[in-house]
């Protein structure tokens, strides 16, 4: 039997999509039940990959269940990542992005090919997971997600609309209150 609650996923236009995530500043039990409920969304939603704003939560928060470029399954968890910068040098991917947030259609980004990112577990142990791939794509997708962008505001203007249309959602976010 899974642990944790699956959660409603917030839709592009709430709020708590477009403004960043703050720190989370207290390691424990409650930090380790919202962990298993994101996993518990996450499957529920069929997904891959998701963030704790995608849940309602404005938390540097995401977990991950994802094969990397060979194929081998990653399932994991970071509290407060830092996207390590790729070198000028790093070799882009382009593929279809999806995302839980705007449910239904995918478009073509170009992302880093490699991505690396530190944090901490749920007990305030350093980690860092270094992805290639598909595992890449969700690595820079939720540290996106975390700092108030979602992939279609990747996009160009018409092909982000087109998306955000497809999927029956408002073409523009609202504007983020000031901290």
């Amino acid at each position: 039997m899974a642990k944790g609650r699956a959660r409603g996923i917030v839709r592009y236009g709430d709020p708590v999509l477009h403004a960043p995530c703050a720190e989370v500043s207290e390691f424990g039990a409650e930090l380790g039940r919202l962990v298993e409920d994101m996993f518990a969304s996450m499957r529920a939603a069929n997904g891959v990959g998701l963030a704790a704003n995608q849940i309602g939560v404005g938390l540097r928060v995401f977990v991950y269940d994802c094969p990397d470029a060979d194929g081998k399954r990653q399932r994991g968890h970071v509290v407060n990542p830092v996207l390590q910068p790729s070198g000028a040098r790093a070799q882009s991917s382009k593929d279809t992005e999806g995302c839980l947030s705007v449910p239904g259609p995918h478009a073509e980004l170009a992302r880093p090919a490699a991505a690396t990112v530190t944090g901490f577990d749920v007990h305030g142990r350093p980690v860092a997971v270094t992805g290639t791939g598909y595992l890449a794509r969700c690595l820079q997708h939720e540290c996106d997600h975390l700092d108030g962008l979602v992939y279609v505001d990747r996009l160009g203007k018409r092909r982000r609309r087109a998306v955000l249309a497809e999927a029956g959602l408002p073409p523009d976010p609202p504007p983020v209150p000031a901290r």
